[in-house]
């Protein structure tokens, strides 16, 4: 009797317990929606029990918002599951035509896969430099001297949509905003170097581009920024553009590097490696290009199944996903869901992607496709719409998984706290995991739209709300 007695007692203490940690969080989520900051603005918390997923706290659950880059932790979950742990893209290098006495006599092609990491410099693998080296060696080994032809970059499987529906002008020609391609090279991305005025309005003169954009135009309109004013630097273009704008300020005492959206990667790519086959003394006497270069003008492509001279192999996904997350790399994440689309839809498109991604959480968790009505894979879209409801549900079922620690680890930590960050446009969002201070495992988003006045004084004020799970 006395130990029914006791466990009842327990049961009762452990309950109150909860409902503590529940009116701690209500408490402080109250005074944060009263803030004046929130007057315009409308928020959204869901706080789950980690390992049986009971509510301990939610407000406006059920409502659809803006996520930014928290919805990266949903792309990635779900890549996790329908490509798994090991998932690989495969970047072909091969020739068309024949090998006769050193001549290749037809076209050395780099057929893409879908691989974001190609050339990327997180890697020791993936390298520009590395990558290419072994394909100048791969090119000799195979006895070619002299190439007839042209060097393709074969972009075909993603199609010619780069950039997924709802990124905005001021974002798609930013580094942030690369688009993906299924011959991605160096994350899509390039370098401008500037040299400010001597005084408050001069222009800012561009000193140097890394790599040179062959083909590509650059009006340079940017002015030199009030001493502390940083960057404000944007860079307009579209995809495969011949033109692009350099507009803004660049703050006079400012010394950093600023980068843009390589606008046609493929051919970026096939440029850079028959620049190194000269260099390094196999002549090419073709003008590189294209696939899609080469369907725009009614010409062949190439065989379906050109002879295969070196193989790269993408690091795992596990490695892909900690710098996705980490970084918040938007290219990743659209990669993946062009990728979940191809592998597990019926085409390589953001459109199928989110198809794929909607189903699966429905069958998975019983989430409806309206509570993760996405347009992308990476958040950078303000057209996006997810509850936090969802998004905390997700993160709680996946703990279970043989992989789940890779997908912790690539968690950011921000106020001391295992989470995922969003931010564009007044939007603000955290969402991850945190041990209570009684042991309990507690999975959380939270998200903001529409706020008025300094996103920094927002910020503290949800780490605020966020301080009262530890």
């Amino acid at each position: 009797m006395n130990l029914r007695l006791s466990l009842l007692l327990l049961l009762v203490s452990l309950n109150a317990f909860g409902q503590g940690l529940g009116d701690r969080i209500a408490r402080a989520y109250a005074a944060f929606e009263s803030d004046p900051q929130l007057k315009y603005g409308i928020s959204s918390l869901t706080v789950l029990n980690g390992n049986t997923g009971q509510v301990v706290f939610q407000k406006n659950e059920n409502t659809g918002l803006a996520s930014a880059s928290t919805l990266k932790t949903v792309t990635a979950a779900t890549a996790y599951y329908l490509l798994g742990p090991d998932f690989t893209w495969e970047t072909k290098l091969s020739y068309t035509g024949s090998i006769e006495n050193g001549v290749l006599k037809g076209d050395l092609c780099i057929s893409g896969g879908g691989d974001p990491t190609f050339g990327s410099w997180r890697y020791p693998a993936t390298k520009r430099e590395v990558i290419l080296g072994n394909w100048i060696a791969a090119v000799r080994q195979a006895g070619i001297t002299r190439i007839e032809g042209r060097v393709i970059g074969d972009d075909r499987i993603f199609g010619s949509q780069t950039l997924p529906a709802g990124w905005t002008w001021q974002d798609m020609g930013n580094y942030y905003g690369a688009g993906p391609n299924s011959l991605t090279w160096h994350e899509n991305q390039f370098d401008l170097h500037f040299r400010p005025g001597s005084r408050t309005g001069d222009p800012a003169v561009l000193v140097k581009v890394d790599p040179v954009l062959p083909g590509v135009n650059l009006v340079n309109e940017v002015t030199t920024g009030k001493p502390g004013s940083g960057d404000n630097v944007y860079v307009y273009s579209g995809p495969y553009s011949g033109v692009i704008y350099l507009r803004g300020t660049y703050g006079i005492d400012l010394k950093k590097v600023i980068s843009g959206s390589v606008p046609d990667p493929a051919f970026q790519v096939a440029r850079e490696f028959a620049d190194t086959l000269i260099r390094t003394g196999v002549s090419v006497k073709g003008i590189s290009t294209t696939a899609r270069r080469l369907a725009v003008a009614g010409e062949q492509i190439m065989p379906e199944s050109p002879a295969v001279l070196a193989m790269h192999v993408s690091p795992r996904l596990p490695e892909v996903s900690y710098w996705f997350n980490q970084k918040s790399i938007n290219l990743y994440g659209e990669h993946l869901l062009k990728t979940l689309g191809w592998k597990k839809g019926a085409g390589p498109t953001t459109e199928e992607g989110v198809k794929v991604l909607q189903q699966f959480w429905g069958e998975r968790a019983g989430i409806e496709p309206h509570a993760i009505n996405i347009m992308d894979g990476s958040g950078l879209s303000p057209g996006n719409r997810i509850t936090t409801n969802a998004m905390a549900r997700i993160l709680q079922t996946i703990r279970t998984e043989p992989w789940f620690g890779s997908f912790y680890e690539g968690l950011p930590v921000y106020n001391n706290m295992k989470m995922k960050s969003g931010t564009i446009n007044d939007v603000l969002g955290y969402t991850g995991y945190q041990t209570s201070s009684s042991g309990e495992p507690l999975v959380f988003s939270f998200i903001v739209n529409n706020y008025s006045g300094s996103a920094s004084a927002v910020r503290q004020k949800m780490f605020k709300v966020l301080d009262t799970l530890k």
